[in-house]
């Protein structure tokens, strides 16, 4: 059956659409509903035709074969647990997880874009400071070249929100920037057992 979703298309219900909108992201929660993967609208239907997950949220196409329609998966859950070491987004500091962590926003001017930001060590590497998760933060670049190798007190320039290591769901939030909203309840902290209990 899953061989079938090598031509599965989304559609509306007039009919309308395109193959290529089966490769929009669908989060993927553990059996105990924690958000532990962004995968494809296809990977998803076949995990869903296998058995190995089912639907909790979908999006208003359909994704159609020549003989058969699903509802086009936007939230799934895994039906057995998958063990997820603690610690894997807390591993390695990149500038995709410091601009996820960050929300996209610069945190001394406050604008907020998905292209253009750079990284800034409040205390720069020239002047002591390390590269770990509580010295770095999303900058716009005219904010970064205005701070320059100067510490915060010397340019009275301070970051909105002390850093800190990300939470679990960053690896969301850097497959997805603009996180669907129909995702926001499982992202929220302190919600699995809500979201499982519904």
């Amino acid at each position: 059956m899953a061989g079938a979703l090598v031509r599965l298309r989304a559609v509306d219900s007039n009919g309308h659409g395109a193959a290529a909108t089966t490769g929009s992201r669908v989060l993927v929660l553990n059996a105990t509903y924690e958000p532990i993967h962004v995968c494809t609208a296809r990977r998803a239907a076949v995990l869903l035709l296998k058995a190995k997950a089912e639907m909790i949220e979908h999006g208003d196409r359909a994704l159609r074969s020549e003989r058969m329609a699903i509802d086009r998966p936007v939230v799934i859950r895994l039906i057995q647990y998958v063990r997820i070491p603690r610690d894997v987004h807390r591993r390695k500091i990149t500038r995709k997880a410091v601009l996820a962590r960050d929300s996209w926003t610069c945190q001394y001017c406050g604008s907020e874009r998905l292209t253009g930001l750079t990284v800034d060590h409040v205390i720069p590497r020239s002047r002591g400071g390390e590269s770990v998760w509580e010295n770095i933060v999303a900058s716009c670049a005219p904010c970064n070249r205005r701070k320059g190798n100067r510490l915060p007190r010397e340019i009275e320039m301070h970051p909105k929100n002390a850093p800190k290591p990300p939470g679990p769901n960053v690896f969301i939030r850097v497959a997805a920037p603009r996180v669907p909203a129909s995702w926001e309840p499982y992202l929220a902290p302190g919600t699995t057992g809500l979201a499982q209990a519904a």
